[in-house]
């Protein structure tokens, strides 16, 4: 049934979860649907305004699909007939689709009978990241407690080899890091990152995709003159001699955390130090369901 330059009355309105201008003229087709449902097309001569009242979820203008709740999300139609998948459009991904799961997060800690969160160490090449990483995973380990440790390098040795250290590339691979670190913490694992991540912005980045708490940053506060003392990779010889470009602490920057939940200074030993974070695990209930 089609009626052009027709002016709809109030039920038709209501009905359809749509509200107009009473000065547009309009047009309807109404339509039965293969699933049993119905449809009701609106169609104008010239511009067409339409305001979606409660209950109406998604709306066609001018043969367009438009998902009301989500403007990041399209709706599109199968041949079948039946309801439109959601899909998404996530930075440069589009038409994906979020499959959510009966086995949820906190299944996974009940499972494990632990919280997941992500401890991010951070400092100068030197500082004794690793270290005490190992440490902390050794102790979790001995408590029976699930870990894993995102290294720096051991990452760059695969899932971000194909990036320099360059500003840029830094960036990215401190995003990766932070998302793969996510996914260990939905899992329910306790999540040990280990890396210089020189830049404050990118770690609140990391920071930022967790809920709060989950993300919990530890400073080694370790001076440039001790670091580049030690030298164990031989890093330091190598950025002094100009044989490195970018290198953090001699000509590039380090950023330090204003607000991290841990610091260690010179002289602390790394057991120590992973005891003291195991301890704050402890206490914020990360080592219990």
């Amino acid at each position: 049934m089609t009626a052009v330059g027709w002016k709809p009355p109030p039920w038709l309105v209501w009905s359809t979860g749509f509200e107009s201008s009473s000065s547009l003229k309009l047009g309807f087709v109404f339509s039965r649907l293969r699933n049993g449902g119905s449809a009701i097309t609106l169609k104008s001569r010239g511009s067409l305004r339409i305001k979606a009242l409660d209950g109406s979820r998604r709306v066609a203008v001018n043969g367009k699909v438009e998902d009301l709740n989500d403007k990041s999300t399209n709706r599109h139609a199968s041949n079948s007939g039946k309801i439109p998948t959601r899909l998404s459009t996530v930075g440069n991904s589009r038409n994906i689709k979020w499959h959510e799961c009966s086995v949820g997060k906190v299944d996974r800690q009940n499972l494990l009978n632990q919280k997941g969160c992500v401890i991010w160490i951070t400092g100068l090449s030197g500082s004794g990241k690793s270290t005490v990483a190992c440490a902390l995973s050794q102790s979790l380990y001995q408590r029976g407690k699930l870990s894993y440790i995102l290294d720096g390098d051991n990452v760059r040795h695969g899932l971000n080899r194909d990036l320099t250290f360059k500003a840029e590339d830094r960036a990215e691979n401190i995003r990766r890091i932070g998302e793969v670190a996510k996914l260990f913490a939905e899992s329910g694992v306790i999540c040990i990152a280990s890396l210089i991540s020189p830049y404050r912005r990118d770690r609140d980045m990391c920071r930022a995709l967790l809920p709060d708490g989950d993300f919990i940053e530890v400073f080694m506060d370790v001076p440039l003159h001790v670091c580049e003392a030690r030298d164990p990779k031989g890093l330091y010889k190598l950025a002094r001699a100009g044989k490195i470009k970018g290198f953090t602490g001699i000509d590039d920057p380090y950023e330090p955390p204003l607000n991290c939940e841990h610091k260690r200074g010179y002289g602390a030993c790394p057991s120590e130090m992973a005891e003291v974070v195991v301890s704050y695990l402890e206490g914020k209930g990360y080592l219990q369901a």
